[in-house]
């Protein structure tokens, strides 16, 4: 009796889990969706009060030769290389 219990148990928790990642599934598919909805409304709001369009942002304490380095110091010097 007891071994039909569990086997009857352990069906009802595989339904239950099936049924929350069917949920889970949804859910996540809604979330994409509005996010994709955002992102394409601040697109449009961007370039309705003339923010920059197409992606292209400025890169702000960084060297342009690609090292990444920038300016060094090093210790015990006041100039910069």
């Amino acid at each position: 009796m007891g071994a039909v219990v569990s086997c009857i148990q352990s069906c009802i928790r595989t339904i239950g889990r099936t049924i929350m990642a069917i949920i889970n599934g949804i859910g996540g598919i809604i979330m994409a969706i509005v996010s994709g909805i955002v992102t394409f409304l601040d697109t449009i709001v961007g370039c309705l009060t003339c923010n920059t369009c197409g992606g292209h942002r400025r890169h702000r304490g960084t060297s342009r030769s690609g090292r990444g380095f920038g300016r060094r110091r090093h210790v015990g010097r006041t100039s910069a290389i």
